[in-house]
């Protein structure tokens, strides 16, 4: 994509011209989408992209610039028009000069490497998996329509910097997705189920797409069978895997150094402290094989790493990115992300969940008179300065003297991470993360979340009983 020669020039150029420092991030994308619908083709795309980034540090000023054109000339251009942004428009790359930088080239060794490349599979084996995936949502007459998508991307990065680094990774990532439609005539209801990792079409075994539809279609009878919702304020058991997200979004993004850095997060500052329940261990891990956020390197060239946000319910580290270690002297953790070579990095999370405790899943249910069984979460709010947030339930039960009674729908959970976090009073022992998609500042980048089952011991549920 860019030779190294070309690299080391417009860095040390860009050095020259005042910048404190300088990256270069090159990427090419290439994205496949297979959609259907009752079983027949509405989809089929596959698209390729390619461009650079360049930025520059002045101090912890950061300026940043993109193209899709990779010729020396134009990265020169680039270089030339970011330098001038500063205020100075004398500034100007050397057109002639070459760098001296020691560039030290390492590639990824290939940890989350696809067993069954996508050039392995025709088209049509394609479609006969998601037929599968639309066979298998079928699990009552009442199921009425039935979408699957199949999602691969392959993504070639490189990233260069003026302190010497040059690394090479290559990203590969598949997303199986169901969507059920179920409806009696005179209700109608909806179910989703998603499975993604970083690997190829080997996903396809692992996760099977009978096994993806079924999923989405007994969520969606259930709900259409459902009761509406108890409100007020009590117990919750929230499940495993996707109900990670409530933290992710209300808890995850207040440990970002994006909002650490400009004190625009509740947790800032609070380093040692005990910030949650001593039952709660909560971890960012970029190295997870074949995890749906990981990468060998992070988006700024860094290795990746697990990180402890929350060890025992203390804050122990804040996820830092670059630019946010220049801003708070805090170690950086190989978190600087973004969606594509059209933004600059920030802190972000990778596969973020709570560790398994010791309470067996059934003990959580004991001693509740009256609660809310939270099996799945979908979407929601959040106000990142405060984790203030409210999150459907997509599947839910009463609890009812310790015992999960009728599904339940239209349930919402309403409250504070960092308050909500303090009164998880036992997590069980079976962790399990699913795939998701981050938007923040950086764009929209994959993320897994997860935690075991857990119960609060408190939280406002909002219903329509």
């Amino acid at each position: 994509m860019i030779s190294l020669p070309i690299a080391d020039a417009v860095l040390t150029n860009a050095r020259g011209g005042g910048a404190d420092f300088a990256e270069l991030y090159v990427e090419r994308w290439r994205r496949r989408a297979l959609r259907t619908i009752d079983g027949k083709v509405e989809e089929a795309t596959s698209a390729i992209s390619q461009g650079g980034g360049l930025r520059l540090f002045f101090g912890t000023d950061v300026v940043y610039g993109y193209t899709n054109d990779l010729t020396e000339a134009s990265l020169r251009e680039l270089a030339e028009t970011l330098l001038r942004h500063r205020g100075d428009d004398r500034a100007r790359v050397d057109a002639t000069g070459r760098g001296g930088l020691d560039l030290r080239r390492t590639r990824a060794i290939g940890i989350h490497a696809p067993d069954v490349p996508f050039d392995t599979r025709s088209k049509a084996w394609r479609v006969e998996r998601l037929r599968e995936l639309d066979a298998g949502a079928r699990v009552a007459p009442e199921v009425r329509q039935v979408e699957g998508h199949l999602l691969e991307w392959e993504q070639d990065v490189v990233v260069a910097n003026s302190d010497g680094t040059w690394i090479d990774d290559r990203r590969v990532r598949t997303r199986l997705a169901a969507t059920a439609i179920a409806s009696d005539g005179a209700e109608t209801q909806t179910g989703f189920y998603g499975a993604g990792l970083s690997m190829g079409l080997e996903l396809l075994d692992r996760r099977s797409p009978d096994e993806v539809g079924r999923t989405a279609g007994e969520r969606a009878m259930t709900n259409l069978r459902a009761k509406p919702a108890p409100a007020g304020t009590m117990p919750v058991v929230i499940g495993n895997g996707f109900g990670g997200v409530i933290f992710h979004e209300a808890l995850g993004h207040l440990v970002e150094t994006t909002f650490v850095a400009p004190k625009a997060s509740v947790l800032s500052d609070k380093l040692g402290q005990r910030i949650a329940s001593s039952v709660v261990t909560y971890v960012d891990d970029g190295t997870t094989p074949h995890g749906w956020g990981s990468s060998e390197f992070d988006d700024e060239g860094a290795p990746t790493e697990r990180t402890v946000l929350i060890q025992e319910g203390v804050l122990k580290s804040y996820m830092v990115d670059r630019r946010g270690a220049l801003q708070t002297g805090y170690r950086p953790t190989g978190s600087g992300r973004r969606q594509d070579y059209t933004f600059a990095p920030t802190s972000r999370m990778r596969n973020t969940f709570i560790t398994p405790g010791t309470t067996p899943r059934d003990d959580l249910f004991d001693g509740i008179e009256l609660g809310l069984y939270a099996k799945a979460l979908g979407g929601g709010q959040v106000r990142p300065g405060s984790g203030e947030y409210n999150f459907s339930v997509v599947e839910g039960y009463v609890i009812r003297h310790g015992r999960i009674e009728e599904s339940v729908r239209g349930a919402m959970l309403v409250g504070k991470g960092p308050d909500t976090i303090m009164h998880v009073d036992a997590v069980s022992d079976d962790l399990s993360t699913e795939p998701g998609m981050c938007g923040s500042k950086s764009g929209s980048i994959p993320t897994e979340v997860g935690q075991p089952h857990l119960r609060v011991s408190r939280i406002v549920v909002g219903g329509e009983a």
